[in-house]
This record gives C-alpha cells, sequence and structure tokens, in this order.
C-alpha cells in the first residue's frame, strides 16, 4: 500500500480505514513482523489481517493494542492516535450520513463524510474562496444547483458545531479578486470572509499578489486531521475532472509543512481582514 492513492479498489475500503492500515503496515514492517505473525497473536487468519491493513475491515481497539504490543510501538501517543482513528472509522461505517444520498461522485460523498469526522482541517485555495466560508449566493454563481447549494450550507454547520471545527484557511488574492457573481455577490462575500474571520475556531489569511511565487500556487489542497499524530493527516485534492487522496505518510507531512510554508508568508489575520476590506471598496 503506498502512502497515496485514488479513490480505488475495493468498494468496502474507507480513507480512514486505509490509513489506519497503512500505520499499522508501517509498524510491522519496521519490527521485521509478517502478517502470520500478526495473525497469531490475534488468533486470526492471516487474510482478516490482510483485510485489516488493506481498510477492507473496521478495527477493534483489542486487536490494535495486541498488534501494538507485538511490534514493539509503546509510545502512548502512538496508539492513543491509532485508536482515536480506528473509533472515527468505525462510527463512520455503521453510521449512514445525509452525504450518502447526495448525487455526486464517491469521492465527494467520501469527502463530505470525512469532513463531518475531522477535528481540523487546513486549506489552502488558489482559485476561490474556501467551500465552508462561501455564501448562499457566491455557491450558487459558482454551480445554480440548489441541492449542491443545499449540501454546501449544510457543511458549513461544522463550523458552529460543539465542539467546533478548528478550520485555518489561507486563500490566495488571486481568489478575493476574481469577481464571482457580480460586484454585489461578491461584496457580500468579502463581508463574510471578514465576519467569519473573527470567529475563534477560524482563522483566515491572505497570500498578497507581492509574495511572489510559490510552489503551492499550482493547486489548492485541503489537510484534515483526525488525531494528534500529524502521521493520521489525510489530504484531498479536488483538481479539473478528478480528485485525489494522500492518506498520511511523507506526502501527507509534506503538505503540511508546504501549508505551514504558504502561511508564514500570508498576511497575518487583522492584516488579512484590513487587506480585503481594500479590495472590497475596489469593486
Amino acid at each position: 500500500m503506498t502512502a497515496s492513492q485514488p479513490m480505488q479498489g475495493n468498494s468496502t475500503s474507507t480513507v480512514l480505514g486505509r490509513r489506519l492500515g497503512g500505520e499499522l503496515i508501517k509498524l510491522r514492517t519496521a519490527a521485521g513482523m509478517t502478517q502470520p505473525q500478526a495473525a497469531k497473536v490475534l488468533s486470526a487468519s492471516t487474510t482478516k489481517v490482510a483485510k485489516m491493513e488493506r481498510g477492507w475491515v473496521p478495527m477493534r481497539d483489542p486487536d490494535i493494542r495486541a498488534l501494538c504490543e507485538l511490534y514493539g510501538a509503546t509510545e502512548p501517543t502512538v496508539i492513543g492516535g491509532l485508536l482515536e482513528l480506528a473509533r472515527i472509522d468505525r462510527e463512520r461505517r455503521k453510521t449512514k450520513g445525509w452525504w450518502n444520498d447526495l448525487p455526486f461522485v464517491a469521492a465527494l460523498k467520501e469527502y463530505v463524510s470525512l469532513e463531518s469526522a475531522a477535528t481540523s482541517i487546513k486549506a489552502w485555495q488558489v482559485s476561490y474562496v474556501p467551500g465552508l466560508l462561501q455564501t448562499p449566493d457566491y455557491i450558487r454563481a459558482l454551480r445554480p444547483d440548489e441541492q449542491f447549494v443545499a449540501t454546501r450550507l449544510n457543511r458549513q454547520q461544522r463550523l458552529t458545531d460543539n465542539p467546533p471545527l478548528l478550520f485555518w484557511a489561507v486563500v490566495h488574492e488571486a481568489a478575493l479578486r476574481c469577481v464571482v457573481g457580480g460586484p454585489d455577490v461578491m461584496g457580500g462575500q468579502l463581508e463574510h470572509l471578514r465576519r467569519m474571520s473573527r470567529k475563534s475556531n477560524i482563522t483566515l489569511q491572505v497570500l498578497p499578489f507581492e509574495a511572489g511565487s510559490h510552489l503551492a500556487l499550482g493547486a489548492g489542497f485541503n489537510v484534515l486531521s483526525f488525531a494528534e499524530s500529524g502521521a493520521m493527516d489525510v489530504v484531498f485534492m479536488e483538481v479539473p475532472l478528478t480528485q485525489r487522496w494522500v492518506e498520511g505518510g511523507e506526502e501527507a507531512a509534506q503538505h503540511a509543512e508546504l501549508f505551514a510554508d504558504v502561511a508564514a508568508q500570508a498576511l497575518s489575520p487583522d492584516d488579512s481582514r484590513e487587506f480585503i476590506n481594500a479590495i472590497s471598496k475596489d469593486l
């Protein structure tokens, strides 16, 4: 299993299940163990271990603890991260979320379900305002489909849940200069950004044109976190005609570092609000 792969494979696998399985594969490989050895300690078949490592079946806490002990993974943060990931995955598998009946591609349904379970999201957007911060009129201008608009607004409730999603967005100036839906719609969107940026669980920064070129200018991405460990991060990238996942590992860590680099070059939250206000006056 690779750290980066598209949404393909067995229909019963999940992104979180594969992420959890990938972490266990790394621990088993580092310990020099085989699947039959893992199966023996679990009193299970090698086939079951293979399914667990591929994310095809939910994992029980006792099995995770037994495997961690076998592999010599004794750090509480590592074990705790795996247990939390397994818990979220089990809950997602047994719960029929409101997104399941949406007429969208499977990858987007999977993203919405992950977004509903994430504890924090870091979003870098180049071309448009992040979906969780879009106004109804802005959404409608992007896609005049009322079901799509309602779905996006439903997703935004994560920002006011108890506890709320921690959302940190860095937006390129180009996304704010692009007048979506006309001056009135865009003016309302910019005012909404300023208002939302004052919420305690939201951090909003702007990367201005004057910051120059950057490795991240090619495409936007979201880093979804589900536990303390950065190794548990999942990265989602939506590009024309397809979507791509990075399920933990070195590549996910690289995207987290790329986001941190972009945020370091961006304006501070206070300066970003002033910058957005200036753009509003230019409409």
